[in-house]
Formats: C-alpha cells, structure tokens, sequence
C-alpha cells in the first residue's frame, strides 16, 4: 500500500465532504451547482489527475478500499471537468476488469457522464428533479435496469431511487420553484463546460 497516496486522496475527500457539509448546512448546496463547490470539484480533479498519471487508477492494490472510494468519489464529482472525467473512467474501468476496483464504481461514473451529456443512464444512479417534482432519470432500458443493476452489486431501483429521496430531503433538497428555468440553467452549465 502506498500510505502517502491514501492520506492525499483522503485528504482531497476531506476538502470535497466538508465544503458540501458547509453549504448545506447554509442552504446553498440545491438549486444550482454553487461556485465554491465547483471549484473544489475543478482542483481535486486536477490532483487525481496528477495521481493517475504518476501511479495510474489508485485501485484497492494501491490504496486499498477507502482509498479507492476516495479516488472514485473525485472521479465522480469531476462534472466541470469533462474530458477528465471520461478519462478517469477509462483508468476506472480498467481496473475494475482486473479486480482492482469495484464494478459498482464504473457504474456510478457512467451514469455521472451520461446524465451529464443529456443521455439516458444504463443503471439509474444519478437522479434530478422532473417536471413533477419527482427525484428520478431516464433510464436507457427500463425493463431491465434492475437486473443490469444486481449484476454490479447495485439494490432494485426504485428501492434505491427512495433512500435516495430520504437523503435529500433530510437535506433539504426540494424541486426546483421554476422548473423550465432550472432545466435550461443546467443546459447552459453543461455546454458551458464541454458537455454538450
């Protein structure tokens, strides 16, 4: 194990956990990607990215469980930085294909990208607000979407799609006011950064 990898990924995590703890506890964290955020987001991924190119996938081999949760957790919060994110799955990939890092982590990170580029995800894991004020996603298939999801160690969908709702609301996420204005303030974020 490389002890100097995992205090730095832990470290990056750390940043990333208490600024979202900050602004939630201020109320800002819903409604809008808040700037503080995406910054943290922007430096971290830059860090991993610096990490990945030196060590390559900081997989459980290297840095064991936590430390590969903290590398997927940049990896997954690295929306601002899209050509970075595509390229952490890539390496993620890689190294769940031998073992080395959970399928459940490629999962989330497809999804994140997929979301992210306005297509339908293949497992259902990155959840917004529909017109009806519902925490859900289009799902790329609907009928199979919960037995894609137990092949990757994944709970039923809709099970999941409820802890979800209990999470958010216990932090104080709601729908959107206006959502025809949310939906195109997400659009335009999106093609602002690359994604679309």
């Amino acid at each position: 194990m490389n002890q100097k990898l995992i205090e730095n990924l832990e470290s990056l995590k750390k940043r990333d956990i208490e600024t979202r703890s900050r602004l939630i506890k201020d109320g800002t964290l819903y409604g809008g990607y808040e700037q503080e955020m995406q910054e943290v987001h922007r430096e971290n991924a830059y860090a991993l990215e610096k990490i990945v190119s030196t060590h390559g996938w900081p997989g459980v081999s290297k840095v064991g469980i936590d430390g590969s949760r903290a590398a997927w957790l940049i990896a997954q919060h690295a929306i601002c930085t899209p050509g970075l994110q595509r390229k952490f799955l890539e390496q993620l990939s890689k190294a769940a294909e031998t073992g080395d890092a959970p399928m459940k982590q490629v999962a989330f990170l497809t999804d994140r990208i997929r979301y992210n580029e306005g297509k339908p995800q293949v497992y259902g894991t990155v959840l917004d607000w529909n017109e009806n004020g519902d925490l859900t996603c289009e799902l790329e298939n609907r009928d199979k979407v919960d037995e894609i999801r137990a092949n990757v160690g994944l709970a039923p969908f809709e099970q999941a799609c409820e802890e979800h709702k209990k999470r958010v609301e216990a932090e104080g996420g709601k729908p959107p006011d206006n959502y025809e204005t949310y939906k195109r303030a997400a659009c335009e974020w999106a093609e602002s950064v690359g994604w679309r």
